[in-house]
């Protein structure tokens, strides 16, 4: 698809329109920017710079805005840069999650565009039952693939079932098409246990799997013909002189098609200020281990910073 800058720039504006129907209570502008650093045991790095513009600004999870984003990927002697302009909006209640958020907008790399996509919304449906709706297109992200020019939409749903004031049911269905013809399904279940309510503190067990048509790609990117991971972790959320922390920390194990079980290991935290102050500011960390190309013990970091101010 290839665009010019007049039918991208009357994309965006067409979009910018339509977000502040939902968010007329909104007083304030706002200016926020964001990075994103990443690296793998493959020696593959991926950097986004980005800066937004939000004319209808409440808080971090309340804006409306467009943005502009900066990517440089790196592989030993192969590297590659692209930008993503696009139109934000957010509407989610920071006590319960519940809310919607989309952006979508264009991407070009490699003299390729492609509209991309990020949405997701959360409501409840009973009292202790919740459902969420979510939505992603964007570029697969490896050099084979953005090279040839590889997308994926991946949408679904889950629904969260509470058992009580102690225990919660999680339940993922999903389907991911892949624009060279191959497409995954996938699924998750999740067990999370609150011992107390004061703590914080939750002990959860989780299930994956998906399975893909093709097993052929051409190594464009990982595909086993199944993949199946079993992981116990520990959660921890707690709010903190008004920011709120969160923590995940998890082991497990996880099959590659026939190969023998091998293990697995999550690390996730982020740290986040109060929706009452005049800024926002959200870190986030990770580590994983789990399957790659070239065996089971590819490890992947991640560090990614988010911050916007009213005025």
């Amino acid at each position: 698809m290839k665009c010019t800058p007049q039918k991208k720039w009357a994309f965006l504006l067409t979009l910018l329109a339509c977000p502040p129907i939902f968010a007329a209570d909104s007083t304030r502008t706002g200016v926020g920017a964001d990075v994103f650093f990443s690296t793998d045991s493959e020696n593959f790095h991926t950097q986004r710079i980005g800066g937004e513009y939000l004319p209808l600004f409440q808080h971090i999870d309340s804006q409306t805005g467009v943005r502009y984003s900066h990517y440089t990927y790196e592989q030993n002697d192969w590297s590659r840069s692209g930008q993503q302009i696009s139109v934000l909006h957010r509407n989610i209640d920071p006590k319960t999650a519940y809310g919607w958020q989309m952006e979508a907008g264009i991407f070009q790399q490699h003299s390729r565009d492609l509209l991309t996509l990020d949405g997701s919304f959360r409501t409840p449906i009973a009292k202790q039952t919740n459902i969420e709706f979510f939505i992603n297109r964007n570029w697969v992200e490896t050099a084979n693939a953005l090279d040839n020019g590889i997308n994926f939409t991946y949408g679904g749903a889950s629904i969260e079932q509470g058992l009580g004031q102690h225990v919660t049911l999680v339940g993922l269905a999903g389907y991911q098409d892949f624009s060279d013809g191959n497409h995954r399904n996938h699924g998750r279940v999740r067990f999370i246990y609150q011992p107390d309510l004061n703590l914080g503190l939750t002990l959860q067990a989780q299930y994956r799997v998906y399975t893909s048509a093709r097993e052929d790609v051409d190594g464009a990117y990982f595909n086993p013909d199944r993949y199946d991971e079993g992981m116990l972790l520990i959660g921890w959320r707690q709010r903190i002189l008004g920011w709120m922390a969160n923590a995940r920390a998890g082991i497990g194990r996880q099959k590659v098609e026939d190969d023998d079980l091998s293990p697995t290991k999550l690390l996730e935290v982020s740290v986040q200020n109060g929706t009452k102050d005049n800024y926002g500011l959200r870190l986030r960390g990770g580590y994983s281990q789990s399957a790659s190309f070239h065996g089971p013990d590819y490890r992947y970091k991640y560090v990614q910073a988010e911050w916007v101010m009213g005025f």
